[in-house]
């Protein structure tokens, strides 16, 4: 997806784990290992953004973790928070805003998205620490947090 705007956008990480491990994928474009996710398009919520990335991604349908606040009524609907914000230098002149995620699927199987990523995989924390090219700091981190905080 293009940027929305030429200083910054709103993006969507989504930690995806089961049986104690998180998927990541090896994005084609940066040659880095990330967690599923993308920009949020001017016609989608957060939510609905880190499901549609979700899909397209990894082939998962999935459930957010977090709470939903009991404040929906005519005009107003609350959303899962995520789990924890961040923003990211892209290039010299364009950040990203993160909304990082945690999720567990609910159905689906995984499916390589090809014209994104070399390559797809589940991986325990000793599994990250063996990636090549290996993981920035920030995303092992994030990693190992959601497979803790989804496998207790």
């Amino acid at each position: 997806m293009p940027h929305l705007h030429e200083k910054i956008d709103f993006t969507v990480a989504v930690f995806l784990v089961q049986e104690a491990r998180v998927l990541v994928v090896l994005h084609r474009k940066l040659g880095k290992w990330l967690p599923i996710g993308g920009h949020i398009e001017l016609d989608e919520d957060p939510e609905q953004a880190a499901n549609r990335e979700a899909r397209e991604e990894s082939g998962y349908d999935i459930e957010l973790v977090g709470e939903r606040p009991p404040t929906t009524e005519p005009g107003t609907r609350a959303l899962i928070a995520p789990r924890f914000l961040d923003i990211h230098r892209i290039s010299p002149t364009h950040e990203h805003i993160g909304l990082i995620y945690f999720a567990r699927p609910t159905g689906g199987s995984l499916a390589l998205a090809a014209e994104e990523h070399l390559d797809i995989r589940w991986c325990s924390p000793d599994e990250l620490l063996a990636l090549e090219p290996p993981m920035s700091g920030a995303v092992a981190w994030y990693c190992r947090k959601a497979i803790e905080e989804l496998s207790r």
